[in-house]
C-alpha cells in the first residue's frame, strides 16, 4: 500500500549526541503522537525526543515539525549504567523499543533482550566466528519506566515529578539492576519464555517491541520468541515501590497473578510495535530473525481490554495493512494513530535503516502516514 500523506521530521543534528553511529533520524524505532507533540526515540540512544506539529502544506499532503528537544533519559531515571561508557563514542543504550501514554504518564519499554556481535567486513574466519559467538547484555535496556508529563503551551513536557491538587506523580523505573529486573527473573520460570532469555533478540530470543496502555495495566508485545508461528503478548501491573522511584509488578487478576500472557496467530511474525484504537489493539507484526519482510498491521478487535489470558487464533484478526520495506533498508519499526483534516483516521508509521530517498539535508527525514481502513462489523 502507498501513504496518502507523509510527515517531514525535522532534528537538530548538534542535539545527536547519546547515540552511538546512527544518526537520530537513521534510526528510529517508536513514535507517539499526542496532539501536536509527537514522541520518538533511536533505538541507540538514551534519550527521548520531541517534535511538535506545525501546519500543513496547501495541498494538505504534508505535515511538518519544528522545535526538537532532547530528553537525557538519567535526567528522569535512575538506569543501572551511566550514558556513556569508557569513551564519550561508547553508549550505553536504552533500546527503547515502545511508548505509550496514560492521562498522567509517558510509558517506555526497553528491549530487554540480548545482543550477538556481527562479523565485519574483511573478517577472517577466524574473527568472525569469534564475534558470532560473543554474546553480551547492555544493562540499561532492561527498561520499564514512566515520566511524568504536564502541558509545556499547545504541547507536552516531561517531569522527574510534578504535584497536582495535593497528589505528587513522579518518574519511576521497574525495580532491577545491569543483569535484569523483575520481569525478567519471573519469566526465567516461565514455561513459554523461560528458555529464551539467554538468546539474543535476533535468533528468536526474548525481544520486547511494543507497549500499550490497558486501564491500569500494560501490554508488552514480543518480537521473540515467535512459538510455532504464535506471537506473544505479556500484560502487566506495574505500581509504586516502596522504594522511591522504583516500581514493582502488582497482581494482574483476583488470584494475584504478576502475569498473563496472550498468544497470537500472527503466521510466524513477531510484534514490532503496538497501539490502541479505542477497545481495539493495532498490532505492528513483522519478521522476528534479520529479515526485511513481510510486515502487516493487524486489528485485535477487544485487544486493548482483555479480562483474561487469550489465544487469538488468525482468523480473528483484521489485517488492516500491508507496509512496504527496502532491501536491507526502510524498515517499518514504529506508529502511531494520525487523524487527517478531514477527520479520517490515518497511521504514521516511522523506519529504521532509512534509505537515502528519506533523507532530506542533514536534519530531515520522511515519515509515511496510511489511511487506516475502518473497523469490519464485529461478529455477534
Amino acid at each position: 500500500m502507498h501513504p496518502s500523506n507523509i510527515v517531514l521530521l525535522e532534528f537538530h543534528p548538534e542535539q545527536d549526541n547519546l547515540t552511538h553511529d546512527k544518526e537520530l533520524r537513521d534510526g528510529l524505532s517508536v513514535a507517539l503522537r499526542m496532539g501536536k507533540t509527537l514522541w520518538l526515540a533511536n533505538d541507540e540512544s538514551v534519550s527521548l525526543e520531541r517534535l511538535t506539529l506545525a501546519d500543513s502544506d496547501s495541498s494538505g499532503k504534508s505535515s511538518f515539525t519544528r522545535d526538537h528537544k532532547q530528553y537525557a533519559l538519567h535526567d528522569f531515571l535512575d538506569l543501572p549504567l551511566p550514558p556513556h561508557g569508557e569513551s564519550k563514542d561508547d553508549i550505553n543504550e536504552a533500546d527503547i523499543e515502545g511508548l505509550a501514554c496514560d492521562d498522567k504518564y509517558l510509558w517506555l519499554v526497553g528491549s530487554h533482550s540480548l545482543r550477538r556481535k556481527q562479523p565485519k567486513p574483511g573478517d577472517g574466519a577466524k574473527k568472525a566466528h569469534k564475534r558470532l559467538c560473543s554474546v553480551g547484555a547492555d544493562g540499561n535496556r532492561y527498561l520499564l519506566a514512566r515520566i511524568p508529563m504536564m502541558d509545556e503551551g499547545d504541547a507536552k513536557t516531561l517531569a522527574k515529578e510534578v504535584e497536582h491538587k495535593g497528589k505528587r506523580r513522579s518518574a519511576a523505573v521497574l525495580r532491577g539492576d545491569e543483569h535484569g529486573n523483575e520481569l525478567t527473573a519471573l519469566l526465567k520460570q516461565d514455561e513459554h519464555f523461560g528458555p529464551f532469555l539467554a538468546i539474543p533478540g535476533k535468533d528468536n530470543g526474548f525481544d520486547i517491541e511494543g507497549i500499550a496502555v490497558a486501564g491500569k495495566h500494560l501490554l508488552l508485545g514480543l518480537r521473540g520468541p515467535v512459538l510455532r508461528g504464535w506471537a506473544a503478548i505479556v500484560e502487566v501491573c506495574p505500581v509504586d515501590d516502596d522504594q522511591p522511584g522504583r516500581l514493582r509488578l502488582g497482581p494482574v487478576d483476583g488470584e494475584g497473578q504478576p502475569y498473563r500472557k496472550h498468544f497470537v496467530d500472527l503466521h510466524g511474525l513477531g510484534i514490532r510495535d503496538l497501539c490502541v484504537q479505542g477497545k481495539d489493539l493495532l498490532i505492528l507484526a513483522g519478521p522476528t530473525m534479520d529479515l526485511d519482510g513481510p510486515v502487516y498491521v493487524y486489528r485485535w478487535p477487544g485487544g486493548a481490554a482483555p479480562d483474561k489470558e487469550g489465544v487469538v487464533p488468525h482468523d480473528e484478526l483484521e489485517r488492516m495493512l500491508a507496509l512496504p520495506y527496502g532491501e536491507g533498508v526502510d524498515h517499518p519499526e514504529g506508529m502511531t494513530l494520525f487523524p487527517g483534516q478531514d477527520g479520517d483516521e490515518g497511521l504514521m508509521v516511522v523506519y529504521d535503516s532509512a534509505s537515502a530517498s528519506r533523507q532530506i539535508g542533514d536534519s530531515i527525514i520522511v515519515a509515511d502516514v496510511f489511511p487506516l481502513p475502518r473497523p469490519a462489523r464485529r461478529r455477534k
